[in-house]
């Protein structure tokens, strides 16, 4: 049957112009050949989609991996680096100081390793000398070793002006004492804000870094600018100042006198008080002498508050290069000299700006002084310490004292 049907197809199609049959065959060779390449290509596409699904795959399994695992470098790194801690950095920002610096490869890492070690609490300011590329907790044993700390320690002392601490830096860093006096111009970059400068005694306006340069001993770091270093020591008055609550004590407890009123003071108390224990009480003096109605000092036009103070007259001495002379020194001439502005004489109010940098002990004296009517101190012995008087008879018999001991 099926023979005969293919004998009738073979039959009709000689009779036509062409022969199906015969390109039925070829088709038939040509889907032959075709096929197998069809199957090349798609055995070609399944290896490229599982390699692509494999990549996505990789991928999506790298990145949950590191929701899980935290990424950190094997082992102790290589090379060298310097960073620097920052007095009162947390944990987390020495971290990303690390991180910054090519050190761990993630602030997790290293917060990880400080979380199992009890001893990271003990991480000291300062620059330390590790390496790149290292493991977080080897890391964290290179800082807690002192022996990587880079000692180049700078001491501020209590009471030194900017004059005298831009020379010394000049000399210990080899830059030009000019840097320091350009960077401290910029008072707002140093971290300086303008209500500092805010004054309620009437006086002029006069912005000045002096004040701001908290004495304490400074990790100096290799190849610093001097605007980095001056607004390293302008930070630390900001931390120290709110550490102890200062503009807040002085606005609510001082009776209208303002914070850079009460810096200034606390810098005078500074220069005058021979030891720790009577800053607070001749910082009362100047208080009793400015700012209440107790006291008043002659002069040509009449009567005035006025503090009488050496001290303003030698920081006006030494800003303008000049000789400072000790009080027994000085002449009339000199204390009444109305061409320094420093002077505290024949003048009404305080200095224009601060006349060095008082500690702590300074500030504290100046925001929360001791209560006392005292108008007068005088130093009584070869150790420093003042008597104080509430009258003029009184600080004469200190000042005989005095005399007495030695002293005047």
């Amino acid at each position: 049957m099926i023979d005969d049907l293919e004998l009738a197809f073979d039959e009709r199609a000689e009779k036509g112009r062409h022969r199906p049959g015969a390109r039925r065959k070829l088709n038939k060779k040509k889907k032959k050949r075709g096929g197998r390449g069809r199957t090349i290509t798609a055995l070609l596409m399944a290896f490229v989609l599982l390699g692509v699904l494999g990549g996505v795959g990789w991928y999506g399994f790298d990145r949950v991996q590191g929701y899980f695992v935290t990424p950190d470098y094997d082992g102790g790194g290589t090379g060298e680096a310097q960073i620097q801690i920052q007095q009162g950095q947390s944990i987390a920002e020495i971290a990303n100081t690390l991180v910054v610096a090519g050190v761990v490869k993630s602030p997790k890492a290293f917060i990880e390793a400080a979380q199992a070690n009890s001893r990271s609490q003990n991480i000291q300011p300062g620059v330390y000398k590790v390496r790149k590329e290292m493991n977080a907790e080897a890391a964290l044993g290179l800082l807690l070793d002192l022996k990587n700390k880079l000692v180049n320690g700078f001491l501020v002392k209590e009471g030194a002006t900017s004059t005298t601490i831009f020379k010394a830096l000049a000399k210990e860093t080899k830059l030009p004492v000019k840097d320091f006096q350009d960077a401290a111009k910029d008072l707002k970059g140093l971290g300086i804000a303008d209500f500092w400068f805010n004054r309620n005694d009437g006086q002029p306006v006069k912005k000045s870094i002096e004040g701001f340069l908290f004495p304490d001993t400074y990790e100096l770091a290799p190849n610093a600018t001097a605007e980095a270093i001056l607004k390293e020591m302008v930070q630390r008055f900001m931390s120290v100042a709110e550490d102890i609550d200062f503009v807040k004590t002085v606005e609510t407890k001082r009776g209208g006198i303002s914070p850079y009123e009460a810096l200034i003071v606390a810098s005078l108390a500074q220069a005058e008080a021979g030891n720790e224990v009577d800053l607070g009480k001749v910082a009362r003096v100047a208080y009793n002498r400015i700012y209440s109605e107790n006291h008043y000092c002659k002069n040509g036009n009449g009567l005035m508050n006025c503090l009488e103070f050496d001290v303003g007259v030698n920081y006006y001495w030494e800003l303008t290069g000049k000789k400072t002379k000790t009080s027994g020194q000085m002449t009339n001439a000199d204390l009444f000299d109305k061409k320094n502005p420093y002077r505290l004489h024949g003048k009404k109010g305080l200095t224009p700006t601060p006349i060095n940098n008082p500690g702590k002990k300074a500030l504290e004296g100046a925001m929360n002084p001791p209560p006392g009517k005292w108008l007068f101190f005088v130093a009584v012995d070869k150790e420093g310490r003042s008597e104080f008087a509430e009258t003029n008879e009184q600080h004469e018999r200190n000042i005989a004292k005095a005399r007495e001991n030695g002293v005047l």
